[in-house]
C-alpha cells in the first residue's frame, strides 16, 4: 500500500482522509463515508471496482455494485484466520489499520483533527510531518471481527492511562461469543477508526479487557461515531493486534515497513502515531 499512498499523495498533493462528513465530500451528510482504503483502490490496481463506486456517496448505498465485499488481497495479512465476508451485510474485513493519531480523532463543533498521519475531512500534506515522514505510522496490524463498542458518554481529552479506565463506560456494543458478532474491522469501505484505522492509545497486543454479560472481550473503543454527531467529539482506542508472536508489522509514512515490538516504550509509540509534533523517536 505505501506505493498507492504516495502515487495518490503525487497526483492529488496530500494524502487522503480518513472520512468526509461535510455535505460537499459526502452526499449523504452523515452517512458513511469512503475510507482510505476505498480512496486507493485505483493505485492498487482496482481500476474498475473504482469505477463503479461514488466516494461522494454513502458506500451503503452501494453495495449491490458488490465491490464492499470484494476481497482485496493487499488489504490482508495471510496470518488472519477470519478471512471471510459478512455476507448479510455484503462487506468485506481488512487488517490493516491507518494510523488517525492518539486518542482524539475529530470534533465537529471545532473542526479540530486528530494528530494522526491521516485526519478527517481532508488531506494532509507532507509539510505537516514535522516528526519526519520515517517518524511516524503510516499504518499497523489489525485482526479482523475485533470486539469494540462505541456511541458512549463523553470521556474527557485526557488520554487513558491504562485499560481499566473504560471499566465503567456502557455504550452500543459490538462484541458477543460468536465471531460475527465483533465487527470491528470487517468493513474496509468504512472510514471510521473502528473499522479502518488505528490509535495509539495502548501499545501492540496490549490486551484492553471488557466485561460483559460475564464474558471478558479484548475490546476497541470508539466514543462517537464521526458523522453521526454534529456537536459529540470521537475519541478512539483502536489497539493494532496481530497474530504475530510478540510483534506487530507496521507501515511508516517513508515507505517503510518494520517490526514493533509489544513491548515498545508507550511514549516511543505515541510519538510514531504523530505527525507534527517534532519528537525525536529513535529506533525501533
Amino acid at each position: 500500500m505505501e506505493s498507492a499512498l504516495y502515487n495518490y499523495e503525487s497526483i492529488r498533493s496530500s494524502f487522503p482522509p480518513t472520512f468526509c462528513t461535510t455535505p460537499l465530500q459526502n452526499a449523504a451528510g452523515t452517512g458513511a463515508s469512503w475510507s482510505i482504503h476505498g480512496r486507493l483502490l485505483p493505485y492498487l490496481e482496482q481500476g474498475n471496482a473504482y469505477d463503479q463506486i461514488d466516494l461522494d456517496v454513502d458506500w451503503h448505498q452501494q453495495v449491490s455494485t458488490g465491490v464492499t465485499i470484494m476481497r482485496i488481497p493487499v488489504f490482508l495479512c495471510p496470518s488472519e484466520p477470519h478471512d471471510h465476508p459478512r455476507t448479510k451485510s455484503r462487506v468485506a474485513p481488512h487488517t490493516y489499520g491507518f494510523n488517525f493519531g492518539t486518542w482524539m480523532v475529530y470534533d465537529p463543533t471545532t473542526q479540530k483533527v486528530g494528530d494522526g498521519a491521516f485526519v478527517v475531512n481532508r488531506g494532509t500534506k507532507i509539510t505537516e510531518f514535522l516528526d519526519g515522514l520515517s517518524n511516524t505510522l503510516a499504518a499497523a496490524e489489525v485482526k479482523a471481527y475485533q470486539s469494540y463498542f462505541q456511541n458512549t458518554n463523553d470521556p474527557g481529552p485526557s488520554v487513558p492511562a491504562t485499560s481499566t479506565f473504560f471499566s465503567e463506560i456502557s455504550g452500543q456494543l459490538k462484541l458477543g461469543p460468536n465471531i460475527n458478532d465483533n465487527t470491528g474491522h470487517t468493513v474496509w469501505p468504512d472510514g471510521r477508526v473502528h473499522h479502518s484505522g488505528i490509535t495509539t492509545v495502548f501499545t501492540p497486543n496490549a490486551r484492553v479487557s471488557y466485561l460483559s454479560a460475564e464474558a471478558e472481550y479484548d475490546m476497541d473503543f470508539n466514543s462517537q461515531q464521526e458523522g453521526k454527531s454534529d456537536s459529540r467529539i470521537t475519541y478512539a482506542a483502536i489497539t493494532s493486534r496481530s497474530y504475530h508472536s510478540g510483534s506487530v508489522n507496521v507501515l511508516l509514512m517513508d515507505g517503510s515497513v518494520r517490526s514493533a515490538s509489544d513491548n515498545i516504550d508507550l511514549g516511543l509509540w505515541r510519538a510514531l502515531g504523530t505527525r507534527g509534533r517534532s519528537e525525536v523517536t529513535g529506533q525501533f
